[in-house]
């Protein structure tokens, strides 16, 4: 009999590619749970509770797309050029004027040229975290590490990601994902942390998406069931399974199976529905289409996020690739160390200039004809810029004390600069601005308070920000 209910408790295979959490014995979370699992408990993990706590506040941003730069891309060579600094420091590009005046861009970026009448350009964004996994946990969470370690590992102590907010504050109908996450988890020597849910427990991690959207046979293993399998036969197991948890006094204890509960309940509602299959259904779209966003894995990923936008997902988040790069071109995020004397300009010159001129311009323009883009958020930012003086390697190092981020639509000003870079683009000359002045004016722009109260694994009071909102860039 003990045989028979431990093979009931595992997952089906139709969950497997679900989350790695569903692999793992639910009898197995039980048993583990009791014993006080990562020293959660239930009420401390869950946040189902959160979005009832919410003030009701007008979204001006139904949906946000966060275009995550993981590498660090220099404000030098994209949004905030210094073509009258010294030699050493203005680099080897020449600026252009765009189509919103006084704005001018990278002379490489044509077309991001033609649609700065649609953005706001943030040119003072800094904070004082050098390493990567420390300022790209800033950047993922709009809070500031403990300390700027690269060994910044993921533990529950540390604030969850935007789309584990949203999923916490803004739940959506359960067959349509609150948030998604795609289509790599980044890392720089260990995974970055903020990227999922921390203490909120993991039925609020974003739905997952790591296989690569620019296949020829993309889909999504999780959102079909095997064969021989019906969903009615899934959904009976399932009453089955919550037969057994209520039997065990152990549920009770165990914040990490009532997670998993959750994202099962998920996995059953999106299975049964025709909507979310739709929206991940990347042959719906034309060739041209397709071909105009790139047939890269980070601008199918960017058509993949519009799709799921429009199908009512609240929080997508895009990253640009799994590593911060540095060593070819081919492949690899936006660090330019260098590694011989002409290494940092081809590589943005060949792979980052190109992917993002073909993929920022075409979802802005696709939002935008499509009536998306007043009510769609665009964050376009890395987790730190480059340094504004040219090393030996003739490359640019890490430089969180002055960088640009972009934001477009739900509800910011278009053709707009906010704040200042000095004159070499070392430090802000004017409106200084903090990632948790970013964190803060998303959530506003979400609806959301920006100083609503969560609560950690000590049940102590934690603002979703601690910064201000940028009141300057809402429209």
């Amino acid at each position: 009999m003990a045989a028979r209910l431990l093979l009931m408790s595992q997952p089906s295979p139709a969950c497997r590619d679900f989350h790695n959490t569903c692999l793992l014995s639910r009898r197995s979370i039980l048993r583990v749970g009791g014993m006080g699992l990562f020293g959660m408990t239930l009420p401390r993990l869950l946040g189902a509770t959160e979005a009832a706590k919410v003030e009701k506040r007008v979204a001006r941003a139904k949906s946000v797309i966060f275009l995550f730069q993981w590498g660090g891309p220099s404000h030098l060579e994209t949004f905030d050029m210094k073509p009258d600094a010294p030699s050493g420091i203005r680099g080897f590009h020449k600026p252009m004027s765009s189509n919103a005046d006084g704005i001018q861009v990278n002379s490489l970026l044509p077309k991001t040229a033609q649609i700065m009448d649609k953005v706001t350009l943030i040119r003072s964004v800094h904070h004082n975290m050098k390493n990567h996994n420390s300022a790209g946990y800033y950047a993922l969470s709009g809070h500031a590490p403990p300390s700027d370690d690269q060994r910044l590992k993921d533990t529950p102590d540390l604030f969850p990601a935007y789309t584990s907010v949203a999923d916490a504050m803004l739940p959506s109908r359960l067959e349509i994902p609150t948030s998604v996450h795609l289509p790599f988890v980044v890392s720089d020597g260990t995974q970055t942390p903020g990227q999922f849910a921390s203490f909120l427990g993991k039925a609020r991690d974003p739905f997952l998406v790591t296989k690569d959207p620019n296949e020829a046979n993309f889909a999504l293993p999780e959102l079909s069931l095997p064969d021989g399998i019906t969903y009615e036969r899934l959904a009976a197991r399932r009453e089955m399974q919550k037969l057994v948890d209520s039997q065990s006094r152990l549920l009770e204890y165990s914040a990490a199976a009532r997670g998993l509960d959750g994202y099962y309940e998920k996995a059953l509602a999106m299975l049964h529905s025709s909507q979310v299959r739709e929206a991940f259904d990347l042959g719906k779209e034309s060739d041209k289409v397709r071909d105009s966003y790139g047939r890269s894995s980070y601008g199918q990923s960017c058509l993949l996020a519009r799709r799921l936008v429009e199908a009512g997902v609240k929080f997508v988040t895009v990253t640009f690739d799994p590593g911060i790069g540095g060593r070819l071109t081919t492949s690899g995020g936006w660090d330019t160390h260098g590694f011989d004397n002409t290494r940092m300009f081809p590589i943005i010159e060949q792979r980052h200039l190109p992917m993002t001129e073909q993929t920022l311009p075409t979802l802005l323009m696709d939002l935008d004809q499509r009536g998306l883009l007043d009510e769609t958020l665009v964050v376009w930012v890395g987790e730190f810029g480059r340094t504004p003086r040219v090393n030996k390697s003739l490359s640019r190092d890490h430089w969180p004390f002055c960088y640009t981020a972009l934001m477009a639509g739900g509800g910011t000003k278009r053709g707009f600069v906010y704040g200042a870079s000095d004159k070499n683009g070392e430090h802000p000359s004017d409106k200084p601005v903090k990632p948790d002045d970013l964190a803060a004016t998303m959530y506003h722009l979400m609806g959301i308070d920006p100083h609503h109260e969560l609560h950690d694994l000590a049940n102590r009071p934690v603002p979703l920000s601690y910064g201000n909102v940028i009141e300057g860039v809402i429209a």
